[in-house]
C-alpha cells in the first residue's frame, strides 16, 4: 500500500475560486494540531538538536517523504514520533512560535490550537514548564503577527484514562490564559469516548468547551457518543455521520458543528479520494461545517488550500467562501471583541 500526499489527494486544484483571493481572505482555524503543525523546516531544525536518537530525517527532503502515509496507524506511528522531538521548554517554545507565525502568514486571525500537554509531560517535561513555553511563545505571536491564538487541551485517548486524569488535572489546576476547550484525539478505534465522560464534565462544569474528535476512521455510532457521554459542542471529522441521515438531522437540529479537513481524510485514508469526500452530503443535509487543515505540513496543505478543496466540492463562488469562513467565525470559541472584529472584514470582502 502507498502513502497519500496532498497533491495524490487532488489538494493542489484550486478550480472554482482562485489561490490568491483564499490567501487573502481573513480566517479562522479551529482544528489543527500543534505538533501536526510543525513545518518541514521546524522539524528538521528539532531532529537536528536531537539527531542520533530518533528516526526522523533531518533532511528536509527525506522528511516529506517521511510524512508519506500508509493508513491513520502509520500516521499516527510518524506523528509520535515527531512529539519525541520535543524535550525541552526550548523545543515547546520553538514549534509554538512557528506554528503560529506561519497561520498568520496565510491571513489567519485566530486559531484554537490543540496541545496535547500529556505526550509532553510523560516524556518528562513538568507542566509548569511546559505552559509557560508556550504561553509565552502566544504571547510573542500575538505581538508580532496580530494573530490571536487559544488553546484546546486535548487527551491521546490511545494513552487511555491516565492521559485523561493528567490533561484534566493541567488543564483545571494550572489553567492558563488562553486555554478555551477540552478535546479528545488519537486514534478512534478500540478508544470508547464513554470512558472520558467524567472528565469532559468536570472540564465543561469549570467553563471549558466540548470538542472531541469522533466519526474520523470509525462510524457514526463514536459520533452519537461523543454527544450523548461528552456533551461535544463541536466535533473533530464527523465525517462518518454522513452514513447515518438520522445523526445528520441531529447535528442539523443542534447546531453541532463539524470541523471538516478534505485532504487529511484522504491522506489518512479515512475518505478513498477528495471525489468521494462525503463534505456535499453533510452539507446538503444542513449539518453546519467548518473547513480546516488538522496537520497541514504532514499532508502537504495548507489552510488556504483547504478552502480552495471545499470550494470545488461544494461548488462555491466567492461568497460561497466567504460564508464558510463566516461559519468558522460564529462556530469558534474567540472573545467577542475578535468575532466583531473579524465579521466586519468578512462583510468588507464581501461588498
Amino acid at each position: 500500500m502507498s502513502g497519500r500526499s496532498a497533491d495524490d489527494a487532488g489538494a493542489a486544484h484550486t478550480g472554482s475560486v482562485d489561490i490568491a483571493f483564499l490567501q487573502q481572505l481573513p480566517k479562522v482555524e479551529l482544528h489543527v494540531h500543534h505538533v501536526g503543525s510543525a513545518s518541514i523546516e521546524a522539524v528538521s531544525t528539532l531532529a537536528q538538536r536531537h539527531e542520533g536518537s530518533t528516526p526522523v530525517p533531518t533532511n528536509p527532503t527525506a522528511l516529506a517523504d517521511y510524512f508519506r502515509f500508509t493508513d491513520f496507524a502509520h500516521f499516527i506511528e510518524v506523528y509520535l514520533s515527531v512529539v519525541d522531538l520535543l524535550r525541552t521548554p526550548d523545543d515547546l517554545w520553538t514549534l509554538t512560535h512557528q506554528v503560529g507565525t506561519d497561520l498568520a502568514a496565510q491571513n489567519v486571525r485566530y486559531a484554537e490550537l490543540t496541545l496535547t500537554p500529556y505526550t509532553s509531560i510523560v516524556r518528562g517535561i513538568p507542566a509548569e514548564a511546559y505552559l509557560e513555553a508556550v504561553e509565552d511563545a502566544r504571547r510573542r505571536v500575538e505581538a508580532e503577527t496580530g494573530l490571536v491564538l487559544r488553546w484546546i487541551f486535548d487527551v491521546p485517548g490511545e494513552s487511555g484514562v491516565e492521559a485523561a486524569d493528567v490533561t484534566l488535572d493541567v488543564a483545571l489546576r494550572l489553567r492558563p490564559d488562553a486555554l478555551v476547550g477540552f478535546g479528545l484525539g488519537g486514534p478512534e478505534v478500540g478508544v470508547p469516548r464513554p470512558q472520558f465522560a467524567r472528565h469532559f464534565d468536570a472540564a465543561r462544569a469549570a467553563g471549558l468547551r466540548s470538542v472531541p474528535h469522533a466519526g474520523e476512521s470509525t462510524g457514526p455510532q463514536t459520533i452519537r457518543d461523543a454527544i450523548e457521554h461528552l456533551g461535544a459542542e463541536r466535533i473533530g471529522h464527523g465525517i462518518a455521520a454522513a452514513q447515518d441521515p438520522e445523526l445528520m438531522a441531529l447535528l442539523a437540529e443542534r447546531g453541532i458543528v463539524l470541523e471538516v479537513c478534505p485532504t487529511s481524510n484522504v491522506c489518512t485514508r479515512s475518505v478513498p479520494s477528495l471525489a468521494e469526500h462525503p463534505l456535499p452530503t453533510l452539507v446538503a443535509a444542513g449539518v453546519p461545517v467548518t473547513i480546516n487543515s488538522d496537520d497541514p505540513p504532514m499532508f502537504g496543505t495548507t489552510l488556504s488550500r483547504e478552502y480552495a478543496v471545499a470550494a470545488d466540492l461544494l461548488g462555491l463562488d466567492r461568497a460561497g467562501v466567504v460564508d464558510l469562513a463566516r461559519a468558522a467565525v460564529d462556530a469558534s470559541f474567540a472573545p467577542e471583541s475578535v468575532t466583531a472584529a473579524l465579521r466586519a472584514e468578512l462583510d468588507a470582502v464581501d461588498a
